[in-house]
């Protein structure tokens, strides 16, 4: 029996970083959807169904705590990894009490993106936040 992958949604506005997080997490047999905006994640039509989201900080429009909020308003509950290229300590701040699971910083270092993405995966829905029907 061929077991099901998980949906990671990864939102980055950097073409070449989308692409090859992309092809290192399917090499880990994960099923992975890219939007190059938090705008277009909002309007994805996997959103319900992701196990776990990768959202870059820093992106035109929408900031990726811009795009939590609107996640959390329409009462979506999925872990969240942000990734950012500067983490200041009031960046950390802000992500904690936004319910982001992990930052991470890039460059993404050895396999911190993938452990922190199986820790999504084992823990299930975002306990703190409200499930969607």
């Amino acid at each position: 029996m061929r077991k099901e992958k998980r949906l990671i949604l990864l939102v980055d506005d950097d073409l070449a970083v989308r692409e090859s997080l992309k092809f290192a997490l399917e090499l880990d047999d994960l099923s992975v959807s890219l939007c190059g905006t938090g705008e277009e994640l909002l309007l994805h039509d996997d959103l319900g169904a992701a196990c776990c989201l990768v959202l870059d900080y820093q992106m035109p429009g929408m900031d990726g705590l811009d795009v939590l909020d609107a996640l959390r308003a329409k009462g979506l509950a999925l872990p969240i990894i942000l990734i950012t290229g500067h983490a200041t300590e009031s960046l950390r701040r802000r992500a904690r009490k936004a319910g982001v699971m992990q930052l991470l910083e890039k460059p993404l270092v050895d396999s911190a993106l993938l452990d922190s993405i199986r820790h999504a995966i084992r823990l299930g829905r975002y306990p703190g936040a409200a499930r969607s029907h």
